[in-house]
């Protein structure tokens, strides 16, 4: 079983990475939440573990970005004790809540319990909006029943887009899942790219109603305007 470990103290990631893989768990780990939510949709895990207080994005923030494409078990270990912190975090999808510190035993016992329940992180959905068609288990793309022809650039940024439809993407996470580097700048590269996209995939690509840009944010897939 693959495990996500997002949490920002490299100390406990550690533990857990240590611990996990010695019963037998795969673990993948990022340290804030853009990346939690870039390796979500990369590495499909079978379960996530995640922290809610992590820098970019929050851990509701990536709890509500997962569930817009997957239902991989959430499992929320967290320091917060408040009963509105689990309320909201439960709210948001999340299907556990463990507070820090926590035994270790515990924490395993309820790994089993959400590892056989069960998840959809391999879920490879199709995505449509108007006469479009995004196939993220093929990596096709259709138009009118036409093939699509997408650069690699253009497809991980689709594809990202296309597996948090409904939710804004800010340029950081974009920036961090196309070129893997936080050091990258945006410079204009997300425009243009966007820009082909919605030549390609808009029926209007002046008036775009499905690629929508956040000013000053990010971008946003809808799928049913």
């Amino acid at each position: 079983m693959k495990i996500l470990v997002a949490d920002d103290d490299p100390q406990l990631v550690r533990a857990l990475r240590i611990t996990l893989a010695a019963h037998g768990y795969d673990v993948v780990a990022a340290p804030d939440g853009a990346a939690a939510v870039a390796l979500a949709a990369r590495e499909h895990p079978d379960l996530v573990m995640l922290d809610l207080g992590m820098p970019h994005l929050d851990g509701l923030a990536v709890i509500a970005a997962i569930r817009g494409w997957s239902t991989v078990p959430i499992i929320v270990v967290s320091g917060r004790t408040g009963s509105a912190d689990k309320v909201d975090a439960l709210d948001a999808g999340a299907d556990d809540y463990v507070t820090k510190p926590f035994q270790i035993d515990e924490l395993l016992a309820r790994l089993r319990a959400l590892g056989r329940r069960g998840g959809a992180a391999s879920e490879e959905p199709i995505v449509t909006f108007a006469d479009v068609t995004i196939d993220l288990a093929t990596k096709a793309v259709t138009k009118g029943g036409a093939r699509v022809h997408l650069t690699p650039t253009e497809w991980r940024m689709l594809e990202f887009l296309a597996r948090n439809p409904g939710s804004l993407v800010t340029r950081q996470t974009l920036l961090k899942e196309i070129w893997s580097s936080e050091q990258v700048s945006d410079s204009g590269y997300l425009r243009l790219y966007m820009s082909q996209l919605r030549k390609k995939l808009e029926t209007d690509p002046t008036a775009p109603v499905h690629l929508l840009t956040e000013q000053g944010m990010g971008y946003r897939l809808v799928v049913d305007p």
